[in-house]
């Protein structure tokens, strides 16, 4: 029975970071490598980012399918954010893999901190629906959407997140697109960028294929019940995305204290 217990731990993470994403629409992939390094006790932090990219692309590509149906995708302009992206994804994931973990998980835990504050202070948006990339709009929506996929697809890459906190405010920032718009857009960039980390951890032995089905298995069932529950608390989702920014606050501080001991 012992041997089965990292597998259920990492069902049962599965199933809360999709609880997260289907409740509140993101925030269940940074929670990630701290669940499967704390929780269900993936000795190598490396290991546990390349573990977790994997299963993350993979989510998100379900995610994207639903959102897709629903017509929520701004092709273009996700296009052009998630491109520019794959070289910085690449390059981060190399970078990161230099990096020893104990450092690693301590910037990790700086970042937690960051997003959950982020996550925190953000107000909704009606945006502009309209928003479209096209040859006219071109000159002025290329160059900030190539950049700032650049940037978010470093740090996607470096700490093996999907990226969505960093995504759908670059992109309301730099298109005006509404949320649900760059909700639906950014799960093409969590999706390639987590399977161009995966993929350069995989190549290097770092992907825990066991652990990543068992945590896609999870995040399904997570999912579903996260769609569920979301319907019926409609009203409250915005206190339950200030209660989970506080709770991604506390968990990147206990993240950062483990790294900065860890390099004592």
């Amino acid at each position: 029975m012992e041997l089965l217990t990292p597998d259920i731990l990492a069902v049962f993470s599965g199933v809360l970071i999709g609880l997260t994403l289907g409740l509140i629409g993101g925030g269940g992939s940074i929670l990630a490598v701290p669940l499967l390094v704390y929780v269900v006790g993936v000795g190598s932090t490396h290991l546990a980012i390349g573990t977790s990219a994997f299963a993350v692309a993979v989510n998100a590509a379900f995610g994207l399918a639903m959102h897709a149906r629903a017509h929520t995708v701004k092709w273009p302009c996700a296009s052009v954010f998630a491109g520019s992206g794959i070289a910085g994804a690449a390059l981060g994931a190399w970078v990161g893999k230099m990096v020893d973990g104990e450092t690693l998980l301590a910037l990790f835990g700086l970042l937690m901190i960051g997003i959950g504050a982020s996550m925190f202070l953000r107000r909704s948006d009606g945006g502009d629906p309209d928003v479209h990339l096209d040859t006219a709009s071109a000159p002025r929506l290329l160059p900030p959407l190539a950049g700032a996929g650049l940037s978010v697809g470093a740090l996607s890459g470096f700490f093996g997140i999907g990226g969505g906190f960093l995504i759908v405010p670059g992109l309301i920032t730099v298109t005006a697109m509404p949320i649900l718009n760059a909700v639906g857009s950014s799960l093409v960039s969590v999706t390639v960028f987590g399977l161009t980390t995966s993929t350069s951890y995989a190549l290097s032995g770092l992907v825990d294929w066991r652990v990543a089905a068992f945590l896609i298995g999870g995040g399904a069932v997570g999912a579903f019940l996260g769609q569920r529950l979301a319907g019926r608390l409609s009203g409250e989702k915005q206190l339950l995305s200030k209660i989970f920014a506080v709770f991604v606050i506390v968990v990147g501080l206990y993240v950062t204290g483990q790294g900065v001991v860890a390099l004592l």
